[in-house]
């Protein structure tokens, strides 16, 4: 079977995660502070956080923004469901508005649902495609909204130049094993904001006045104090040793996956019914997924591919979920009406793509998805 996915771990992740253990340092110390200092660099954010994982870093970027009850963020509904569930943590309110052909969110149909309630727009850089971050800036300076961001999928994209994290006030990372880099599980905010900064270091740690590290290091007796409700959002120092290695890695990494991308595009791109990614100028994705999108009415229908694929050995996944239709959300949202947003959910499929992904394995694909697709 070739597998959709996989994570790039070698001997170097191995070794600094064992050398961290045996430092008898484990959770929130000297190794997440090194990880945070390097990211920061790296995005070119002053500030970066590291948590558990991007759905709580989601959370508390909710919490900082100053979302609460009775207020309206602006999502799409295109997007896995954490998306919408941080919105719900802090009891607000998510507003799913439409995507583009790109699969971000249409800023025309963002702007036609601002209300008085809306205090921020959560913008997605949907399967590593960055976003176009001006568009969504100049809305929220005109509105006077807060920007998110949720690049779980966009480590390492770039927009206009700039890399993903380095352009707004709160960007959230993942770094889930699906994702480009990982940590096994984990999580990371940038910001140029020092006072989300020192609050967000706060709250993930139980809003505790002292941290570990000073704590430990002290020459002199000290008590902590819990400044008000917080978190238990940390992440430990051997997902953060990896992290460091893994981050040292993401450029090549990256430049590897999109060779992968390109010779699934020079492959794809006559064939009739098909729409292969398109990569505008002044943006850079990291292709953490390769989004296949199937015009209906073609020769099969997604889930008939998806099927067929399976049968000849090679995974593939469903195109970005819609939370307006699943359970959790459903219910309470009968009269959402997002066209294109299911359009492009229902009838897009996700190739296998990772590095090291073999010659004879990517061969394999592009052979049975011509066959499939074009009757060659």
């Amino acid at each position: 079977m070739i597998a959709i996915a996989k994570p790039y771990l070698t001997a170097d992740e191995a070794q600094n995660a064992y050398d961290t253990i045996l430092s008898g340092w484990v959770t929130q110390g000297p190794k997440v502070q090194e990880f945070e200092e390097k990211f920061a660099a790296y995005v070119g954010s002053k500030y970066a956080v590291a948590l558990s994982n991007c759905t709580t870093a989601l959370h508390l970027a909710m919490i900082v923004a100053g979302i609460k009850e009775g207020d309206e963020v602006i999502c799409p509904s295109m997007s896995y469901v954490a998306t919408a569930n941080c919105i719900k943590y802090v009891n607000a309110t998510p507003v799913f508005a439409e995507v583009n052909e790109f699969y971000n969110l249409d800023v025309k149909d963002v702007e036609k649902k601002i209300t008085p309630k809306t205090k921020a727009i959560l913008l997605v850089h949907q399967i590593g495609m960055p976003a176009d971050i001006d568009v969504f800036k100049a809305l929220c300076a005109k509105h006077n909204l807060q920007l998110i961001e949720d690049a779980a999928c966009a480590v390492g994209s770039s927009f206009k130049g700039k890399k993903i994290g380095s352009h707004g006030n709160l960007t959230c990372f993942s770094f889930h094993p699906r994702k480009v880099i990982t940590t096994g599980d984990g999580g990371m905010i940038t910001t140029d904001n020092e006072e989300h900064y020192k609050r967000l270091k706060l709250l993930r740690q139980h809003a505790m006045s002292v941290n570990d590290r000073e704590r430990h290091t002290s020459t002199k007796l000290i008590f902590e104090d819990h400044l008000e409700v917080g978190y238990n959002y940390r992440m430990t120092d051997i997902q953060a040793a990896v992290g460091i290695k893994q981050l040292e890695k993401l450029d090549f990494i990256i430049a590897e996956r999109r060779k992968i991308a390109e010779h699934y595009n020079k492959a794809f791109k006559n064939i009739s019914g098909v729409r292969i990614p398109e990569e505008r100028e002044n943006y850079f994705t990291n292709y953490q997924s390769y989004a296949l999108y199937l015009i209906p009415e073609g020769k099969l229908t997604r889930n008939q591919f998806m099927e067929r694929m399976l049968e000849k050995g090679i995974s593939t996944r469903r195109g970005i979920m819609t939370s307006h239709r699943e359970s959790a959300y459903k219910n309470e949202l009968k009269n959402v009406s997002l066209p294109e947003s299911e359009k492009y959910a229902d009838n897009s499929v996700i190739l296998p793509l990772y590095y090291p992904m073999s010659t004879s394995d990517i061969e394999t694909v592009i052979k049975e998805v011509q066959l499939l697709l074009s009757g060659a």
